[in-house]
């Protein structure tokens, strides 16, 4: 993404390149094409040319493709002779130009940027042919021309294309008319470039763009409102233009003249906007650096990427009305798979903060805001995605401790928001927002709202008004109350076997599709979310669906190769830093010794602790410490054989040392907070910190005692949350060190049992890696009393969870519960959710247990009660081994359900 060339040059006749380029594999074939032409009519007349290229073309597939691609190429790079050939292609095509229609769409996708100004021109030049001749899909090809067109760019290269492409919809509007999706595609774009086209030079573009738009509503507004709400929101953008000012008087006070099927804009903002609306609005290039960044990038490493955005897209004064259409295009379209949520992979919500922060302009701040909130609104938990509002709440949690400025002013607008977006449509709004919210709670993205919503860094006016808005949702949580058993159950097969939703295959994130209009709650690529789950929305299940059949594909680690690089270069942060500082880390980076090292690492602690360090100095030193501690970070934590002297020794390297003065401080002590957030900084750089802390805090003697300190930790990083945090470490730590992973796994879980129980995530974690010897060694911690790793009250939905994943980790799963003494009928109920072909490994573990238990009630009721199948000998095979040993038990129990649903009067029961 980083590497934009200095200079440009033409290798060939249609795409730029530079000296280092390969020849591009389109332009070479095209080029070849090209010369089969050329060969085919030298020195022949026009008449002889035609006749020589139809007999060819007739030959086969081949040579048909290769001629019409000849004179394809030639449209583009020869204007002179362009009418020509595109005569000549018109007569010798045989597929109604579907050979052409897809190259131009491949060149509009993937090339439009490189082409030099030349075939840029005749390009548009041939689209207008072919909408002029009418051929059939070249409306695909307007709407992938139309996405070119940059909103927050006034270049001259973007008026040129915007000016054309609506050049050729004015022309032939007849033929635009007879597309409803192009309607509606075209009025989306040009009311959304209005807003950009508002200098007096450019004022004769303006007003054609809004003729344009008008016309179109007035007589087509139906198929405009196919858009949905964001409609109404690009119509507020442009309201006082006296045109639109006109219409918006129509659509208020009297919707039928517009047409009899409108009733009203309540329609229109009830309605969500499809993706195919919101991606339209991004050009390709722009679409796959977002795409990029949300499902490549690790979180803390998104400034280079960002930066690059920063400068190619959002560098100029015009381009902050860019930021609205971002913010629209990842709450609607970034829907990132299970596998995505629960890696470090960037999140949505740190991308929408970073557009958010660096806003320049309070309108933009103020629209970008309404972008983001724009589908809490009237949100409808029966049509509309979780995935849509969950950014918002996410921006604003995890920004209160780094940023409380932009959490306070973004609850400031939702609340707002309410009475001023619409007064007649307040009780709705505030409906919508009510829903907002209810259903990220219902969900789990946040497990309360109160902690966010009176929280003591708000001023008290805004927590007051609050409390006013949603004194439900800013009342503490009550304590946890017991659910039943079939209840819990229920709940997590709603959300956790529902097979048809289909986030569990996708690994990559989901981009604008071409799907239609959805109203089934759950599509759009909602994922499932468990009851059980923790506050955290990103952390979901790690394991995917792999089908039917579940059986585990083999992993192959990359075997490690021996790493040489060169001392690390950190002058540029060393040069941000004060002399006495800076000459420490130097004489850091050059010792070698480990005891040197340590006590040199002292002495900059120490400096840390003395100096007043603003945050600027902070980040440099922590890229400096990331740099020079490279190769401890690389290398294995745990010792091979663990001893006490072993692990001691272990903890005595330099990049303890913050650990090490950390664990010594009293938390009042102004230090502490001073090197919380030198170790943040750290993290940012290098997130293998987090693990090596919970590794020093198990390890040392000095720490014994303190883990809790990790949880400090953990609010004190950009993450703020205690969950997020530790599942993103262990989730690295089990990458790196699968021996450490489950060195700490005790700790862990008896350090931190609230946010581990509960957490089907850090358990597929650790079976997922383990091998035999290990689950042993966990079993055996369980029986000694060193572990637990579950609980009464959340071990059903983690074995319900626990049904899709691979067939050892489900054994695994079963064996670490066996080792534990919870009462099989805890768990029983979930014997009416298994099905013999699907779910072979649970029914295994639990034929062999339910052979061991007297039958009770309960046992015999479900049991009795799965669903019969003629290959289906589970419940016989229970029912044979009870009656051998407990027949008198089990015809009792028998008994009581035959009475329990029998429906003839109680005196002939008998």
């Amino acid at each position: 993404m980083e590497s934009v060339p200095a200079k440009t040059k033409p290798h060939g006749r249609l795409l730029l390149s530079t000296p280092l380029d390969a020849k591009d594999e389109l332009e070479e074939k095209l080029e070849r094409c090209v010369g089969i032409v050329q060969t085919l009519t030298n020195g022949l007349s026009e008449r002889e040319a035609n006749d020589a290229l139809t007999a060819n073309v007739c030959k086969g597939q081949q040579q048909h493709e290769e001629v019409c691609l000849g004179l394809f190429s030639l449209v583009l790079t020869e204007p002179a002779q362009s009418q020509r050939c595109y005569r000549d292609l018109t007569l010798v095509n045989r597929d109604g130009m579907n050979v052409i229609l897809v190259k131009v769409n491949q060149i509009l996708m993937e090339k439009f940027l490189k082409l030099q100004d030349v075939p840029r021109t005749q390009l548009v030049w041939l689209v207008r042919e072919l909408v002029k001749n009418g051929v059939i899909g070249a409306d695909g090809v307007v709407m992938t021309l139309l996405k070119q067109v940059a909103g927050g760019d006034v270049s001259s290269k973007n008026m040129w294309l915007a000016e054309s492409v609506l050049d050729i919809l004015l022309e032939q509007k007849d033929w635009v008319l007879k597309s409803g999706m192009l309607i509606a595609m075209s009025v989306y774009t040009y009311l959304r470039l209005i807003v950009d086209h508002g200098a007096p030079t450019m004022l004769q573009l303006r007003q054609k763009e809004v003729d344009f738009c008008i016309s179109l509503l007035r007589d087509k507004f139906m198929e405009c409102v196919a858009i949905g709400r964001d409609l109404v929101r690009l119509l507020q953008n442009v309201a006082r233009i006296p045109e639109m000012d006109l219409l918006w008087r129509d659509m208020l006070h009297s919707p039928q003249t517009l047409s009899p099927q409108f009733t009203g804009v309540l329609q229109l903002l009830t309605a969500r906007t499809s993706r195919k609306f919101l991606a339209c609005r991004l050009t390709p290039d722009m679409e796959t650096k977002l795409l990029f960044m949300t499902s490549r990038v690790r979180f803390g490493q998104q400034k280079r990427y960002q930066d690059w955005f920063q400068r190619q897209y959002l560098s100029m004064a015009e381009s902050q009305s860019l930021r609205c259409d971002l913010i629209r295009y990842i709450c609607g379209c970034v829907h990132p798979s299970n596998e995505v949520l629960s890696s470090d992979i960037l999140p949505r919500w740190a991308i929408i903060g970073w557009l958010l922060t660096t806003c320049t302009s309070n309108v933009a701040a103020s629209n970008a805001k309404l972008a983001l909130f724009y589908d809490w609104l009237f949100f409808n938990p029966e049509k509309d995605s979780i995935m849509n509002i969950e950014p918002a709440i996410l921006v604003m949690h995890h920004s209160m401790k780094p940023h409380p400025a932009i959490t306070a002013t973004l609850l400031d607008f939702m609340c707002r928001i309410i009475p001023h977006f619409f007064p007649p449509l307040e009780s709705q709004v505030r409906q919508g927002v009510c829903n907002s919210l209810t259903f990220i709670m219902e969900k789990r993205v946040l497990a309360h709202l109160a902690p966010l919503f009176d929280n003591p860094k708000l001023d008290r006016e805004l927590r007051s008004m609050l409390r006013e808005r949603f004194p439900e949702f800013c009342s503490p949580p009550s304590p946890p109350t017991e659910v039943k058993m079939e209840e819990a159950v229920s709940m997590e097969m709603d959300h956790v076997l529902d097979k048809e939703d289909g986030c569990y295959d996708n690994t990559e994130a989901a981009f604008s599709d071409d799907e239609e209009e959805v109203t089934n709650k759950g599509e759009e690529g909602e994922r499932p979310l468990t009851s059980a789950c923790s506050p955290l929305i990103n952390l979901q299940l790690l394991s995917t669906n792999h089908g039917a059949g579940k059986r585990r594909e083999f992993r192959f680690h990359p075997i490690k190769e021996a790493v040489i690089e060169e001392p690390a270069d950190i002058t540029p942060w060393l040069d941000q830093l004060d002399d006495p500082m800076k000459e420490k880390v130097t004489q850091l980076q050059k010792s070698s010794d480990t005891e040197a090292q340590c006590e040199v690492m002292q002495e900059i602690v120490d400096l840390i602790l003395e100096e007043d360090f603003d945050t600027e100095q902070m980040s440099s030193m922590a890229s400096c410490l990331s740099e020079i501690f490279r190769d401890h970070f690389r290398g294995d934590v745990l010792p091979d054989d663990i001893t006490e002297e072993s692990l001691e020794e272990s903890v005595c390297k330099p990049v303890f040392l913050i650990f090490r003065n950390l664990v010594t401080m009293q938390e009042d002590n102004s230090g502490f907070s001073v090197l919380l957030d030198m170790l943040a900084e750290l993290y940012q750089k290098q997130p293998k910190v987090g693990y090596h802390l919970l590794y020093y805090l198990k390890a040392s003697k000095a720490a014994n005692g303190k883990m809790m300190l990790y949880e400090s930790f953990a609010q004190a990083t950009a993450l703020g949350d205690l969950h997020t945090c530790l599942m993103m470490d262990m989730k690295a730590c089990q990458e790196d060190d699968i021996r450490l992973l489950c060195y700490l796994t005790p700790s862990i879980y008896s350090e931190f049992p609230d946010e581990t129980l509960r957490s089907g995530e850090l358990l597929n974690m650790i079976v997922a890696v383990i091998d035999s010897t290990q689950l042993q060694e966990l079993m055996c911690h369980v029986m000694m009393g060193n572990l637990v790793m579950f609980r009464k009250d959340s071990v059903l939905n983690i074995l319900i969870q626990s049904l899709d994943w691979e067939t050892f980790e489900q054994y695994s799963t079963w064996q670490l519960f066996l080792a534990h003494t919870i009462p099989l009928e805890t768990i029983i109920p979930i014997l009416q959710h298994l099905k013999y072909k699907e779910h072979p490994e649970a029914l295994s573990c639990l034929l062999l247990q339910l052979r061991r238990e007297k039958p009770s009630e309960e046992m015999v009721k479900m049991v009795l009660s799965r669903a019969c199948h003629h290959d289906d000998h589970f419940t016989t095979s229970v029912l044979r081994n009870w009656s051998c040993k407990y027949d008198d038990t089990l015809s009792e129990h028998i008994k009581a359900q035959l009475i329990k649903n029998n429906s003839q009067p109680r005196k002939r029961q008998r």
